[in-house]
Formats: C-alpha cells, sequence, structure tokens
C-alpha cells in the first residue's frame, strides 16, 4: 500500500489484531508447551533482516503478516519457533514463496488495484509437516534427558510449601509427602518435568496468598489455609495451561491433551478390522453465543437462543442485507472480535470490559445495529476470532442468493493452482471453516 490513507487503513487494523484464533471459556486445548530457554533465542523474519526476542512473537507476526502477507497456521504447536522460522528463511532464499505456500486473494471479483494475496504456510505441505515433527522430537527428547537427569539426581533440597519441613535426596519425597500428608498432589514424580520450576510457581501462588485452584487472592495465610482445606481445593487448576510445560504427557504429541493420546493406543488394532461404522457415532460441533457463554449442539437453539434472550436475530439480518456465506462468516468473526476487545461493534464505543460492552448493547438497543459493510466486510474477518466456532458452521447461503453470488462482488477465497488436495486442506488448515463451502 503505497497511498497514506492506505497505510493509515492497515496501522489501524494491525494495532489490535488477532493473530491466532482465541479459545472459547471452556476450550481446554493445548498448545506448545514452553521451554525451559524460552525467551533467550531471537525470532527472525523469513522475509527480511528483523528479528524480535522471542517474548514478542505477536510482534513478529505483525510484521510478517502487514509487510509480507505471510500467515503461519498454527503457531502455538510449534515446538520450537526460532528454528523453523530459521529453516523456512533459507528455503525462501532457494525457491519462491508460491512453491511452498497457498495463496489466498482477496477481492478476486473486482478491479485488480483492489486485489491482494496472501500466503498461508501450513503442514498440509509434507516438508512443513517433516519440520514440525522433528522440531518436536527434538523437544521431546531434550525432555526426556531432562526428566531423567532429575529422577537420577540425590541433591534435590527443599522446604514444604505447607508445612515447612526439609526434604532433601531425591524430589518424590517431597512430592509423595504433599500428598500423603497435606492431600496435595501434583501428579507422579516419574510424569514430572523442571520439577524445581513447577515448585516454585506454585510456591510464587501461595506466597502471594493465592489459591492454587480456583486462583483468588486472600488478605492473609489462614485464610488461604481455610479456604483451600474447606473448598476442597488442595489441588492446581488444570485449565491452567501455565502448568503444561511441567508434565511429559504434554510434549508426546502437540495439540493433543493425554485423553487423545490414551485413546489412541489401539489404533493398529481398529485398522485390522472390517470396516463396519454402522455403530459409529460422531461427537457434535457445539456452538456458542454470540453474547454470554451459552452453548448448544443445536444450531437453531442457539440461533433461537440468540433471537429471544438477546434480541439478535442473524437469520433476518442475512435476508435484510442479501449476505452470501463469506459474508456471514465475516460478520460474525467481526462481531466476536469486538466484543473480545471491549468495544461495541454497533457505534465502535470502547469499555473496560466485554461484559461493559454487552451492558451498553443491551441499554442503547444496539444489539441489531450494524456499522457500514466496509467496517466488517475484510479480508481480516475470513480468520476465525475463535479456533472451532461451531456458530460458522451453521452458516449457508440463501436458496435464492445460491445462482448471484457473485452478483454483490463478494470476495471468495482463491487458492493457488499447485493446491491439488482439497480435502486435506479442509480437514487440516487454519482455513477449515472457510474453505468448506468453496
Amino acid at each position: 500500500h503505497t497511498a497514506p490513507k492506505g497505510d493509515i487503513f492497515w496501522a489501524n487494523i494491525y494495532r489490535d489484531s488477532i493473530l491466532e484464533p482465541l479459545c472459547f471459556p471452556d476450550d481446554s486445548a493445548p498448545s506448545a508447551p514452553s521451554h525451559s530457554s524460552a525467551g533467550s533465542e531471537p525470532l527472525p523474519c523469513v522475509f527480511c533482516p528483523e528479528s524480535v526476542p522471542s517474548l514478542d512473537k505477536d510482534v513478529l507476526l505483525k510484521h510478517m503478516l502487514m509487510q509480507h502477507k505471510l500467515v503461519i497456521a498454527d503457531v502455538r504447536l510449534i515446538a520450537d519457533l526460532p528454528k523453523y522460522l530459521s529453516y523456512w528463511k533459507g528455503r525462501f532464499l532457494e525457491q519462491p514463496i508460491t512453491e511452498f505456500c497457498s495463496v489466498i486473494r482477496t477481492n478476486s471479483t473486482g478491479p485488480v488495484e483492489k486485489q491482494e494475496e496472501y500466503f498461508l504456510l501450513c503442514d498440509v505441505l509434507s516438508e512443513d509437516r517433516t519440520l514440525r515433527e522433528n522440531l518436536q522430537q527434538k523437544r521431546l527428547e531434550d525432555v526426556l534427558d531432562q526428566q531423567q537427569r532429575e529422577r537420577e539426581d540425590c541433591s534435590f533440597q527443599r522446604l514444604c510449601m505447607f508445612c515447612s519441613e526439609e526434604f532433601t535426596g531425591n524430589r518424590s519425597t517431597l512430592l509423595n509427602h504433599m500428598a500423603k500428608e497435606h492431600a496435595f498432589s501434583i501428579g507422579l514424580p516419574d510424569n514430572i518435568v523442571y520439577c524445581n520450576q513447577f515448585l516454585d510457581t506454585l510456591q510464587s501462588k501461595v506466597d502471594n496468598l493465592q489459591c492454587l485452584y480456583c486462583e483468588k487472592s486472600f488478605r492473609d495465610k489462614t485464610t488461604l489455609k481455610d479456604h483451600m482445606r474447606k473448598k476442597a481445593h488442595r489441588r492446581i487448576n488444570a485449565s491452567n495451561h501455565q502448568y503444561d510445560r511441567f508434565y511429559i504427557i504434554n510434549y508426546l504429541e502437540l495439540g493433543k491433551s493425554w485423553e487423545e493420546v490414551q485413546s489412541e493406543d489401539d489404533r493398529e488394532l481398529l485398522e485390522d478390522e472390517d470396516d463396519d461404522w454402522s455403530d459409529w457415532e460422531a461427537h457434535p460441533v457445539s456452538a456458542v453465543c454470540l453474547f454470554c457463554h451459552h452453548q448448544s449442539e443445536n444450531m437453531d437453539l442457539i440461533h433461537t437462543h440468540m433471537k429471544e434472550t438477546h434480541g439478535f436475530d442473524l437469520h433476518q439480518l442475512k435476508a435484510e442485507l442479501s449476505l452470501s456465506f463469506y459474508q456471514q462468516v465475516k460478520l460474525v468473526n467481526f462481531i466476536r472480535r469486538q466484543i473480545h476487545q471491549s468495544r461495541c461493534y454497533g457505534c465502535s464505543q470502547s469499555f473496560d470490559s466485554p461484559a461493559d460492552v454487552l451492558l451498553h448493547i443491551n441499554a442503547e438497543d444496539h444489539v441489531m445495529k450494524l456499522p457500514d459493510t466496509s467496517a466488517w466486510d475484510q479480508p481480516q474477518y475470513y480468520f476465525p476470532t475463535y479456533e472451532n466456532d461451531g456458530l460458522l458452521c451453521s452458516l449457508s447461503d440463501s436458496e435464492e442468493n445460491d445462482g448471484n453470488r457473485t452478483a454483490h462482488g463478494e470476495d471468495v477465497p482463491v487458492l493457488a493452482e499447485d493446491v491439488s488436495n482439497l480435502r486435506e486442506i479442509r480437514q487440516t488448515s487454519v482455513l477449515k471453516q472457510l474453505l468448506k463451502r468453496s
């Protein structure tokens, strides 16, 4: 974008942009556990000399998206991001980016000067998948070596955080003591890695008078102890992914919980059986309301809930505005992002929290008020605000719009011609919700 006005427009977009899909409050999908040396190795841009500290990952992702139009799928699942970026930096010097990336073209039916191409790098490409798996395997080997050293270490010395009794020798003596004497267990010693850092994290919370389970703060240690005892909160919060890096199970296969890994133990046996799926039951997709945490596996019920409880009728908006499937996708992602960023989607007024936004929307009757189409009918809203957003699965073109969808000048994503396996992209890409109807 060479025009100053265009620069201002894109600067406003990326100032508070969301570079990866968010998770709904009850979503427990794990990410790649951070390594003990995280933050020490800089992250290089794959196209230019720009680099940032590891803790500023989002700054680099924003730079590559805005300056180079590159989107990397599932960044949170990459085991070693610095090495991943360095690898592709070298490969992009050897061959054009179009040899590796899928191309998404916006405004494909509009004037050429308004068309833009974005590049998607994901593990649909076998080279990318192999790289991710090798990095994951190397991380697992390093973690297993660290765990073995801790298991054999006899120089362990630490006070119990509950009774101040000192333990020396092996870490298992302290962990078994806390489980037996204080009914506080963080798991079997052999399942834990970076034990001292784990205990430091827990000790810090206790020192700050914070409950280890509900993570509420209290005025003194006596009140905290009574709370944890009466509420049976003598355990850690499993939904807090800060603890993921301390459990070996989270390094086995990134992006999967231990339950999923365990359920695959008999995969080879199942592959030998006849393909009789007569009793197979799929897990239904659950959609979450745009305005609250209510969810339902029945898409009609979730639309009815939003209409009757919040006064929001998506079907009515689709009919009145003649919205195509892709416009509905962008509208849903736009509303979700505005509420997440504590901003009214109708008038753009900002608030201190999403709860304040919802109070304002109801009080000012802005539930069905939409801004000008140009505010939300933007390429950035092709990307889901929340991953696994079941509400997107309920969207569809109306019958009368099926035949003249392109008559409205709709921006339809176009994949590069070198992408041959569309089915695999639909199943694995971050754009699977958006491409399923292409």
